[in-house]
């Protein structure tokens, strides 16, 4: 029967003052019944305009009619025709900005809830068993994947499934690149990393940790040892700072630092082999994702969080759900405010940090009003860490180890729609194209670059 509501069924969720206190997942995922209902809201419009909005082709309405008809297993199958992660989609995907943005639906209320039915769909095949990942013929064609992060995941698992033998090369210890060290527990639980994993595995992709590209072997020498193309899907995690006084002090991180450690090697547990220190008063700076995801893990290691950011509330670009969830958990929002300087004690720790207030302008280039410094305006706020949050860039081992590859004044590797560098076989996308930007762009931009080596090896 038709749902009419113009509201989503909303999410359970972990109570704020249980979670802020443990690393359990926020988000618990709908019921069979919330499914059904919210599936139901869903018109099956004949333009299907939210597919429009997937960076990565779902059909989006094809699968809800499945869901509308009980037929999870089926609906799982319809997602993953196109999409290699759909419970790492279905819990980080911004949709709301995306196929949800272009939901009929939403012109008179809320869109359909695509994200959540994705995610529960994932996680009913997931609990219920879907039918053995199958072995797809070889071709006898080699591709070499460096990262295995969203973008060289979904290149490896759409390569693999047109018969390439296909080698991942991951230079941390554990696979899964920002969707293990970067997104926290809570919002992305490790098991549903390691499950989609797995799955590229029974396809018979490679996956080689510790592998430094440009250190341990250059794209050149993979090109040596056989693989007919590369695809560099290396991410952008190189902090950026601020270069004011004060950030060299103890007790200041760069978010992906203090993301990692917390996230990749558990930091938070009191038997962690590398701990992290315990703070009692973090200011967090920025105002991203990631910067949500620092201060909810601050808070989670029993510190008072302070989030400060130089726009107002309007012009926050992380997720709504993640500002709201920070807020719910007790994290403070300094808004209108920059730091100026990181002050430290005669033993070099961060003891507060100091900032001023500031004020909208006229727009920038990106088309948000530029803020202005109010003269005069300085305070000072005590704090034990500060966790800077203002950015990324590539890493620039890669472009400066492999001949012909052309990059940016930003150090992000110069690559047209489908993926294709300066170099010839070498393709690139993700963050390490157009710098820190979302897990489903990376993934688009992994899925195009893997049908484009596709043509290329074919045309050979």
């Amino acid at each position: 029967m038709a749902n009419l509501s113009k509201e989503k069924n909303k999410m359970p969720s972990l109570e704020a003052n249980v979670r802020n206190k443990c690393f359990e997942e926020v988000a618990l995922g709908y019921t069979e019944e919330q499914a059904l209902d919210e599936a139901n809201r869903c018109i099956n419009c004949p333009t299907k305009p939210c597919m429009q909005g997937c960076p990565v082709a779902v059909k989006i309405p094809e699968f809800i009619a499945l869901v509308q008809q009980r037929d999870y297993l089926g609906a799982y199958k319809v997602i993953k025709q196109t999409n290699s992660l759909p419970a790492v989609c279905g819990r980080v995907c911004p949709q709301e900005v995306q196929c949800e943005s272009k939901c009929t639906r939403g012109r008179n209320g809320e869109p359909v809830a695509i994200g959540r039915l994705e995610r529960f769909v994932a996680d009913y095949a997931s609990k219920h068993g879907c039918e053995d990942v199958a072995r797809p013929e070889a071709n006898g064609h080699r591709v070499a994947v460096v990262g295995s992060g969203p973008s060289g995941l979904t290149c490896a698992g759409d390569l693999a499934k047109l018969g390439y033998k296909v080698t991942v090369f991951e230079a941390l210890h554990v696979p899964g690149g920002v969707l293990v060290y970067g997104i926290p527990e809570f919002r992305l639980p490790k098991r549903i990393v390691a499950d989609e994993i797995e799955n590229l595995k029974k396809m018979g992709v490679e996956v080689q940790t510790n592998a430094v590209i440009g250190k341990s072997e250059t794209v050149d020498e993979l090109f040596e040892q056989g693989f007919e193309a590369v695809f560099i899907g290396s991410g952008a995690g190189l902090p950026m700072f601020m270069h004011i006084p004060g950030e060299n002090l103890k007790g200041v991180y760069s978010a992906n630092e203090f993301l990692t450690r917390i996230n990749l090697m558990k930091a938070y547990k009191d038997n962690s082999a590398t701990p992290i220190m315990r703070a009692k008063k973090v200011a967090v700076v920025g105002g991203g994702n990631v910067a949500m995801d620092a201060a909810r893990c601050a808070k989670r290691m029993g510190a008072e969080v302070c989030v400060i950011y130089r726009r107002s509330l309007a012009e926050l670009p992380a997720r709504r759900e993640e500002v709201e969830h920070a807020m719910e958990e007790g994290v403070e929002f300094k808004l209108l405010n920059n730091p100026v300087k990181i002050i430290g004690d005669e033993h070099k720790n961060v003891v507060a940090i100091e900032a001023v207030k500031m004020e909208l302008g006229e727009p920038d280039a990106s088309g948000r009003r530029s803020p202005v410094v109010i003269e005069g305006s300085n305070w000072v706020m005590d704090v034990d860490a500060v966790i800077m949050s203002i950015g990324t860039s590539p890493n620039p081992l890669i472009r400066n180890t492999t001949k012909g590859l052309e990059t940016n004044k930003k150090g992000c590797i110069v690559a047209d729609d489908y993926g294709q560098t300066s170099r010839k076989g070498v393709y690139a996308g993700g963050d390490a194209v157009t710098g820190a930007a979302t897990v489903i762009l990376a993934m688009g931009a992994g899925k195009h670059a893997a049908a484009a080596i596709d043509e290329y090896i074919k045309s050979k």
